[in-house]
């Protein structure tokens, strides 16, 4: 079958295999959107379209596909809207966070460790995918140095890419089960600003924070730059009385859909059985992860003054962009969950180094 093929991202995309992802990733979120899950189109586009990619479904000769790329337009929204959390007395509050912030000193390497026990010894991987697999963060960086390891690229992609999902998965629905009801969004909350009125000079500044914010931390090399340096520059411009306002909840939901369908079409090409044991890996090291993140939000949370939830979702070993969605799904502390986030990727990018150096040897 010949497809019509459209330019988007500097990407070369099948138009009838692309409408097809996204009717399903939008269907995936309308269905779990009328069930009542928490953070509905994310989770629904992640389901409908990872399982479609996993069960080899083909449109007229090709798989479900997606341009990733299309993430860096929206995920700048995520950090504008972090930043409208920012109010002075949060800055304050913000003192009072070292002691969790050096609790995820213990907590990386401790689940870098029972990651790899896991990977190594159950699942029989090679040392080198088994160490950077685990990495609980900094998705392309574990990728990258796996590679220059000699890592089995196919594996460690579906094993980073899997810790995200299935944090994504797991975690919201286990806060609202733990609450014993609808919390956030699921329960028809909405964000701050997303009351306030939105006026053009309210979307000049929201906007003009977004892409400088992304531009200017790209520049300086910081963690996470799409989402960082948006909410650096949303929350300077919030505390400086700029705007009150924050980014439409429709534009929340649209980068839910767009985050979603991404991440399911990472497992196109993936074998059913290969892909099974992994998944079985991935899950069996997630669970036991925030396993540690539920003990650390037990022990922490009343040192801080947050709630058990917020400790456990910034401990969470997801990526920053999946994990504050969640938070701001659910109105949970977004800017304590996204500097906890931040500050493990640069550890565990930087103790990941250091040990590979140690953990080849042996």
């Amino acid at each position: 079958m010949t497809h019509w093929e459209i330019p988007i991202a500097g990407d070369r995309l099948a138009l009838l295999p692309l409408v097809v992802t996204v009717a399903l990733g939008t269907a995936g979120g309308w269905v779990a959107s009328r069930i009542g899950t928490p953070l509905p189109w994310l989770l629904g586009a992640v389901v409908a379209v990872g399982g479609a990619a996993l069960a080899g479904l083909s449109i007229g000769g090709r798989p479900v596909t997606f341009p990733v790329k299309v993430r860096i337009l929206f995920v700048p929204i995520i950090g504008v809207a972090i930043g409208g959390a920012f109010t002075p007395d949060l800055i304050a509050a913000a003192a009072g966070w070292w002691p969790t912030l050096i609790g995820l000193m213990l907590y990386v390497p401790l689940a870098h460790v029972v990651g790899y026990v896991i990977y190594r010894h159950l699942g029989r991987y090679d040392r080198a995918t088994a160490y950077f697999s685990a990495m609980p963060g900094g998705l392309i960086e574990a990728i990258a140095m796996g590679e220059a390891a000699g890592a089995d690229r196919r594996m460690l992609n579906l094993m980073q890419f899997s810790r995200l999902i299935m944090c994504i998965l797991i975690v919201p629905l286990a806060i609202t089960a733990y609450e014993g009801f609808a919390v956030g969004s699921a329960a028809g909350v909405m964000l701050r600003g997303a009351m306030n009125p939105i006026g053009l000079w309210d979307v000049a500044v929201l906007t003009a924070s977004g892409a400088l914010g992304f531009f200017a931390a790209h520049r300086v090399g910081m963690p996470a730059a799409i989402i960082t340096g948006p909410i650096v520059f949303s929350g300077a411009a919030h505390l400086a009385g700029l705007t009150q306002a924050d980014p439409p909840a429709f534009l929340i939901q649209f980068t839910q859909l767009v985050v979603g369908c991404g991440l399911g079409v990472r497992f196109v090409g993936l074998g059913r059985r290969q892909a099974g044991r992994g998944l079985a890996m991935a899950f069996l090291s997630v669970a036991s992860v925030l396993g540690l993140a539920v003990a650390a939000g037990a022990l922490l949370h009343g040192v801080v003054g947050e709630s058990v939830e917020a400790v456990v979702l910034a401990f969470a070993p997801g990526g920053v962009t999946e994990m504050s969605l969640i938070a701001l799904s659910l109105r949970i502390s977004v800017v304590f969950v996204a500097a906890h986030h931040v500050a493990r990727i640069l550890y565990t990018v930087f103790l990941a180094r250091l040990a590979w150096r140690w953990v080849e040897r042996l």
